[in-house]
C-alpha cells in the first residue's frame, strides 16, 4: 500500500501545562474525506493545524510523504526522487482572513506567496474565481462580499493554489442555508475530483453528507476512527455515542 500523505506518530501538543493532543496516532490517505467532531474543546481545531504543519508536536512525530506531480498521490518507493514534490497543503479557516483588495487580488496575493506571479497569476485566480461562481465579482471589494461568497473567495484562495490536501475548521458554521448548500456543493466537486479533505464539524448532518471516515476526539484523544456508516450506525464508544444523542457539552 502506499504510504500515507500525512501520519501523525503518538503526537502530543501541549500549551503550558495543559496538554491539548495526546498520543494521536493518525494516518490520512490519498482521496480520503475525513470529519473529526467532538464538543468545543475537544481538540479539533488544534488536530487539524497539527496535520497542516501550523503547529509543531511537542512530543511524537509529524510525517508527509513526497507526491508525484501528475496526480498527488504519494510515493510508493523513494527511486524516483528526481520525479517527487512537496505535499502541498491549505487550511480554509472559519472566519477567513481576506485582505482589504478586491476579490481577485486577495487570489493573487495567495500565489504570489506560493511564487506564481504576472499572466499566469492573472491566469490561474480568474479561473479560480470562476470555478467558485464569483467572477463577475472579481474587482469587488472582498471584504464587502456576503458571507457565503467570502467563504467561497477563501476556498478559491485555496484552490488556486492547487493543494492535494485542503482542511477545513468549521467552513459552514456561520453561514445561512442556502450558502451552507453552496459551500458543500463546492466542497463535493473538489471530492470528485480527488482530492483529500479534512473537515472539523460540529454539524452531524453535514459529516454525514460530507465524510467517508469520522474520527471522534475528546479531551485531546482520539476515542474513535470508522467509516462514516460504521460511526452513526455501529458500534462506537460510549462517549462517542452520547456525543451523538447531544448529551455531552459543547
Amino acid at each position: 500500500m502506499a504510504e500515507p500523505l500525512i501520519a501523525l506518530d503518538n503526537v502530543v501538543l501541549r500549551y503550558g501545562d495543559h496538554e491539548a493532543l495526546t498520543g494521536i496516532n493518525l494516518g490520512v490517505n490519498a482521496g480520503e474525506r475525513i470529519a473529526f467532531v467532538g464538543a468545543n474543546g475537544s481538540g479539533k481545531s488544534t488536530l487539524l493545524r497539527v496535520l497542516h504543519g501550523l503547529l509543531a508536536p511537542t512530543e511524537g512525530l509529524r510525517r508527509e510523504s513526497l507526491v508525484t506531480p501528475a496526480d498527488g498521490r504519494p510515493l510508493e518507493t523513494r527511486g524516483s526522487l528526481g520525479r517527487a514534490r512537496p505535499l502541498r497543503v491549505a487550511m480554509l479557516f472559519q472566519r477567513p482572513f481576506l485582505l482589504r483588495l478586491s476579490a481577485e487580488a486577495n487570489v493573487r496575493v495567495g500565489l504570489w506567496f506560493a511564487g506564481v506571479r504576472g499572466a499566469h497569476a492573472r491566469q490561474q485566480a480568474a479561473e479560480a474565481l470562476r470555478r467558485v461562481g464569483l467572477a463577475t465579482e472579481a474587482q469587488r471589494p472582498a471584504r464587502a462580499l456576503s458571507g457565503g461568497q467570502q467563504q467561497r473567495l477563501a476556498l478559491a484562495r485555496a484552490w488556486a493554489l492547487q493543494p492535494d490536501v485542503l482542511l477545513l475548521d468549521e467552513p459552514t458554521a456561520s453561514l445561512d442555508p442556502t450558502a451552507k448548500r453552496e459551500v458543500e456543493a463546492l466542497l463535493a466537486e473538489l471530492a470528485a475530483q480527488g482530492m483529500t479533505l479534512l473537515m472539523a464539524s460540529h454539524q452531524l448532518g453535514e459529516v454525514r453528507r460530507f465524510a467517508q471516515r469520522v474520527v471522534y476526539l475528546e479531551r485531546g484523544r482520539v476515542l474513535a476512527d470508522a467509516p462514516v456508516q460504521e460511526f452513526f450506525e455501529g458500534a462506537v464508544p460510549p462517549e462517542a455515542r452520547l456525543f451523538l444523542k447531544g448529551e455531552l457539552p459543547w
